[in-house]
């Protein structure tokens, strides 16, 4: 399965959160959970990007879980930034929608996956 959609999606909220990571610490000083965030939401298109060239069937479905875990630990991070009163309602609900975005395709991809298998 390769999913180009999944790819340039993940590619996509990558560059995302590279530009909220520094618009978080330059902008706000934010220094600790940006690059929680950073961390997290780059890892979803790297791992993502791995599973183009699993070793075998196992690892390719390896990545795209650990992929979804990224997903939902930078949704963790997102939620935290906003209920901290770090960020705006707005920004929230943005950088949010993108990465539920992330977790649906995810999930999607996994479960089509796992019924052909």
């Amino acid at each position: 399965m390769k999913d180009s959609l999944l790819y340039s999606k993940s590619m996509d909220f990558a560059i995302r959160c590279v530009k909220f990571y520094k618009y978080l610490k330059e902008d706000k000083n934010i220094y600790v959970l940006s690059k929680q965030l950073l961390r997290s939401g780059t890892s979803i298109g790297a791992n993502t990007r791995e599973s183009r060239f699993a070793q075998s069937p196992a690892d390719f479905e390896s990545k795209l879980s650990i992929a979804l875990k990224e997903a939902e630990e930078t949704q963790y991070w997102i939620e935290l930034l906003y209920r901290s009163e770090l960020i705006s309602e707005k920004e929230y609900t943005s950088i949010f929608q993108d990465s539920s975005e992330m977790v649906a395709l995810l999930l999607s991809s996994l479960k089509t996956y796992k019924n052909q298998q």
